[in-house]
């Protein structure tokens, strides 16, 4: 395919690719990416397609490219699904922090010494 076939093919099948990708995905930016992704691969390989088979070539790869993406977007789920409570912490005061310098305090220097160095400095309690 030459230079000249690949600008006709882009002329002729763009519109017709982003309809029919945007009317299984019903998103307006996923098509864009999805007709740019077919006619990438169809440059890559305008060596190799024939002008005459170049809208089949089109609309296969638009398919298959469409899928995969519906496959990732299954895989990374939606972030506007996940409710605030599955990542956030509790908003409530526990003290605990307080409560453990408390119960540091009350050991001898040594036991408090150890204790620092194996939970602050990740060494060996022997």
């Amino acid at each position: 395919m030459t230079v000249k076939e690949y600008n006709k093919t882009v002329e002729l099948y763009s519109d017709n690719v982003f309809r029919f990708i945007l009317k299984n995905i019903r998103d307006e930016e996923k098509p864009k990416d999805v007709v740019q992704d077919s006619f990438v691969k169809l440059w890559q390989k305008a060596d190799e397609v024939d002008f005459n088979k170049s809208k089949s070539y089109l609309f296969t790869t638009a398919y298959r490219t469409m899928i995969d993406l519906i496959r990732r977007d299954k895989k990374q789920g939606n972030w506007d699904e996940v409710s605030e409570k599955s990542y956030s912490h509790q908003k409530q005061y526990t003290g605990l922090s307080e409560v453990l310098q408390e119960a540091l305090s009350r050991l001898p220097e040594n036991q408090r010494s150890v204790i620092m160095l194996r939970d602050y400095e990740g060494y060996d309690y022997n």
